[in-house]
């Protein structure tokens, strides 16, 4: 067993595709550099410090390095790699992600809504390694830099088997940490791979309203707290929690709070 060098561009980051045949078989190794691995094909495993990990579509490993790992192919595995140079990232990001929340290798099946973000992220990394403008070296370290934060903040979850509870739950996390953005059902039942209509009676059997509805929610009690606690505009706040333009906004809380954000904030500062 030794260390496999991979030679990196001048920019420390690199994204290519390894091809494996059935029964092809990676020896045991080791890199002094960290990679991601993403599987979009095929089936393996990998042995990675003396566990063993699936590979298939939508599972991704993260190797620190000197982590020993190989790798088998089961059925023509293909994966695309990202390898990196910690120093090509900003100090910040090398102390409190990779030193702190991604300081151990590991190996995970996604849940639907996170592997869609990694493959569109590693989608924009490969533009951006044949782009060869003046912005393309900086583009590949700042995608990198959001893949990494997804992964610090994603918990590493294992997907195995997914349940209507589970899945509602998985709907209800994005929603908070997504509800500033234009999120339709559609959009929702398309991440999940299910109907917007199973989409629906799963998460309103576990939460009692819609996606769409727990959306708003959500939307109208950070405008509240905006509202309550700072000196912003209400446009501003509008903007803020995911509304384009003001009529809709105000309908939304009114019909949530049954007073318009103008008497919501007039009453919250005479509570004070």
């Amino acid at each position: 067993m030794g260390i496999k060098m991979i030679d990196l561009p001048p920019s420390g980051i690199l994204l290519y595709e390894s091809k494996h045949k059935d029964g092809d078989v990676v020896g045991e190794h080791r890199h002094a550099i960290h990679q991601i691995l993403y599987a979009i094909d095929g089936h393996g495993h990998m042995i990675m410090n003396g566990r063993r990990f699936e590979l298939g579509p939508d599972t991704l490993a993260m190797i620190v390095p000197h982590s020993d790992h190989s790798i088998v192919s089961e059925k023509k595995l293909t994966l695309l790699v990202l390898a990196f140079e910690a120093e090509a990232l900003d100090a910040v990001i090398q102390q409190e992600i990779l030193g702190k929340r991604l300081k151990e290798s590991f190996a995970t099946g996604m849940n639907p809504f996170l592997a869609t973000d990694i493959r569109q992220l590693l989608r924009k990394l490969m533009f951006e390694q044949g782009n060869r403008d003046q912005l393309g070296l900086w583009a590949l370290r700042i995608y990198l830099q959001e893949m990494l934060l997804l992964l610090s903040r994603s918990g590493q979850p294992n997907a195995a088997v997914d349940s209507n509870g589970l899945r509602a739950e998985r709907i209800r996390k994005y929603i908070e940490d997504h509800y500033f953005e234009p999120i339709t059902a559609a959009d929702l039942s398309a991440r999940m791979n299910i109907s917007a209509r199973h989409l629906n009676n799963i998460f309103k059997e576990c939460y009692g309203v819609t996606p769409i509805q727990y959306m708003t929610e959500v939307r109208i009690g950070a405008a509240r707290k905006l509202l309550a606690e700072t000196e912003k505009d209400i446009v501003t706040v509008c903007f803020e929690v995911g509304y384009e333009n003001l009529p809709t906004f105000y309908r939304a809380f009114r019909n949530i709070v049954k007073l318009s954000p103008n008497k919501f904030r007039q009453q919250a500062g005479r509570l004070e």
